[in-house]
């Protein structure tokens, strides 16, 4: 009797996962549209708000709701570009394809640029997307004069690609957590051009952040410092996280993140088991909340009422979306169950602007450095990028199959 009730309960719960799973999709066959309308709409604006200036891209908004802008120096300058390409993707709207070749060409130069280790979030999320939808034969070339930029970063002693060149008289040798994003160009340029030195790179600084940032719980330091003379850490820190012993949200999805792209690069089986550890640690934190939006700090001292950052959910939720590929039923269930709730989440009005508010972006409540009084609870153009990536990996995995 009691193993019926047990078999009975068991086909219950399984039917009740089931439907659960079914109910997400549904809703997300009618919110990815509703999302990619306002999309559409907001990048049209923000495209017509930046047309007098051929260098400007959109970076967020000030106190009072005006749009900051930066040249295509400023870290995050692919975002746009890149933000665009997704739509085209998503929508075949042609208008759109000219629009992101339009404002990819306005971070060209940064193909030269060797003073900060963030030339592959500048290019190869624009250039890169490009060419991966387009084939556009002259966009090799740019990303991979970037590929040869960002490898002069990397130090052989120390086997790691150096990410800041301040602050030289507390850190020798600072890599961050974030510098995993940036060996999906390294990657790209080993396979097109056959040059094997810009794997090992890549190899090297994913393994020697694995062994050195990440903590017993898979958690990860932000910043971590490498003595030069040694190659061995000097400093395990933080920039902007809580504390030097905290976990910095969008940190942590940078490492899922970047350990998901590794293993899909690579097939080294100990960045796919990376980064199920690291999803293990994210999704069944204790402070996620319900709606799964990450606090800025999964150890923010006034948690509940810390602020959220939309831009950590949808780096998550994307890499999520792409994990489930690559790992049993269980767990691809387990992936996609949260990744769900957090496009529900952030395709809801409590996240989602509406057409002409937002500065014409797309998402609201983001994060960049509340320690630095930085970008506190605004949009953020990457939060928007990685949230429309979340929606093509999402079509392509789960609703077209």
């Amino acid at each position: 009797m009691k193993r019926q009730l047990a078999y009975f309960l068991f086909i219950v719960v399984a039917l009740l996962s089931e439907s659960c799973a079914s109910v997400n999709k549904k809703r997300l066959e009618k919110l990815i549209p509703q999302s990619v309308n306002v999309a559409v709409r907001q990048a049209y604006a923000m495209s017509e708000s930046l047309k007098s200036d051929t260098m400007l891209l959109p970076k967020s908004v000030d106190a009072d709701g005006k749009l900051l802008t930066s040249d295509s120096r400023w870290w995050g300058s692919g975002f746009f570009p890149g933000s665009l390409w997704y739509l085209y993707e998503l929508t075949g709207n042609d208008s759109l394809r000219m629009l992101a070749e339009n404002f990819t060409k306005r971070v060209e130069r940064e193909k030269w640029t060797t003073n900060n280790h963030d030339v592959g979030f500048m290019i190869y999320c624009s250039f890169g997307n490009g060419y991966r939808i387009t084939e556009n034969a002259s966009y090799p070339d740019v990303m991979l004069t970037a590929a040869r930029s960002l490898s002069t970063r990397y130090n052989s002693k120390i086997g790691l690609i150096r990410s800041w060149d301040f602050n030289k008289q507390h850190w020798q040798y600072p890599v961050i957590i974030d510098n995993m994003m940036n060996l999906e160009l390294l990657l790209w340029a080993a396979r097109y051009s056959g040059d094997s030195s810009f794997y090992r790179m890549a190899v090297s600084h994913a393994d020697k952040t694995a062994e050195n940032h990440y903590r017993p719980d898979n958690s990860c330091y932000h910043v971590v410092s490498y003595d030069i003379n040694t190659g061995k850490p000097e400093k395990r820190e933080t920039w902007q996280g809580y504390s030097h012993s905290s976990s910095w949200s969008r940190g942590q999805a940078w490492g899922l993140y970047g350990y998901t792209m590794m293993f899909r690069e690579t097939g080294l089986t100990r960045y796919l088991d990376k980064a199920k550890a690291i999803a293990s640690y994210l999704i069944n934190h204790p402070n996620l909340p319900a709606d799964k939006i990450p606090y800025w700090d999964f150890d923010a001292p006034d948690i509940p009422n810390a602020k959220r950052d939309a831009s950590s959910a949808s780096i998550m939720a994307s890499a999520l979306i792409e994990l489930s590929d690559f790992v049993d039923a269980k767990l691809k269930k387990q992936y996609l169950s949260v990744a769900e709730s957090q496009l529900i989440s952030l395709s809801s009005p409590a996240y989602r602007a509406e057409f002409g508010t937002n500065g014409n972006f797309l998402l609201k409540h983001s994060v960049g450095a509340l320690p630095l009084s930085s970008e506190i609870d605004v949009p953020l153009t990457y939060a928007d990028y990685y949230y429309l990536e979340a929606l093509c990996r999402y079509k392509r995995s789960v609703l077209n199959k």
